[in-house]
């Protein structure tokens, strides 16, 4: 099932998965409101899985209340910014599926909400992470809270399979369109060749910010921890505004 198909002549999408919980709901609007602020047009998607058919069936309805959901959404915020918007629904996995769409309908950015340490009660709050690592587009995380003004206070996870030229041209542009504080969270490497590579990687990325005039620090992650766990505990520790994984 499908609705307003995105014509794949169109570039600049910024693609934001939802599951119509109240953090994805959060996401869409700041997905949306970073779309007018980029020039972007916006793809809204819901994945129909398992979750999908549970929570239709506790709600006594079928797969004509998600093009309802997704059609309310789409007339709300098009309307309120005067911004392009295009929505699907998509048999599939969110592991794959939301992958594939992206691919498909050439999206340059994706958006996704986390519960940070508060929960796993919706698929896309606790599987942000996962989904960002298998994402080829950059995904910007957002936590739980209102966009306002924009993004202050920006997490950068740098690890070894990080491509340093894109991923300091992504967060130097939103640094400079909000004027945000770049913290950058350098991944522990045990092996002395890795850590040589990441230490001249992270060289590279403050050497542009330091050009760009771009405010930033630097933490080195735990050696014991899980890296991915540990860039969401940092982002709710240091109250950020969003992480930006490349």
């Amino acid at each position: 099932m499908t609705t307003d198909t995105t014509n794949s002549k169109l570039r600049n999408i910024l693609l934001i998965p939802t599951d119509f919980s109240e953090v994805c709901n959060l996401a869409v609007s700041h997905g949306v409101k970073l779309a007018k602020h980029l020039g972007y047009r916006v793809c809204i998607l819901h994945i129909i899985n398992k979750e999908t058919r549970s929570q239709l069936k506790k709600r006594n309805v079928g797969d004509e209340y998600i093009d309802i959901r997704l059609k309310e959404i789409k007339k709300y915020y098009s309307k309120k910014y005067d911004i392009e918007i295009d929505t699907r629904a998509q048999e599939g996995s969110i592991f794959s599926t939301i992958e594939e769409v992206a691919i498909n309908i050439k999206a340059k950015l994706m958006v996704l909400g986390t519960h940070g340490k508060k929960g796993l009660q919706h698929v896309f709050g606790s599987y942000a992470m996962k989904v960002a690592e298998q994402s080829t587009i950059p995904v910007i995380i957002v936590q739980k809270r209102a966009f306002n003004e924009g993004y202050r206070r920006i997490v950068f996870p740098v690890s070894n399979d990080i491509e340093p030229r894109p991923a300091v041209s992504w967060v130097t542009l939103m640094a400079r369109l909000f004027q945000a504080h770049v913290l950058i969270f350098q991944s522990p490497e045990k092996d002395k060749g890795l850590d040589a590579r990441l230490k001249t990687i992270t060289r590279e990325i403050t050497g542009v910010l330091d050009t760009e005039k771009v405010e930033y620090s630097l933490i080195t992650a735990e050696k014991t921890r899980n890296f991915a766990d540990e860039v969401i505990s940092c982002g709710v520790m240091m109250h950020a505004d969003l992480i930006m994984i490349m």
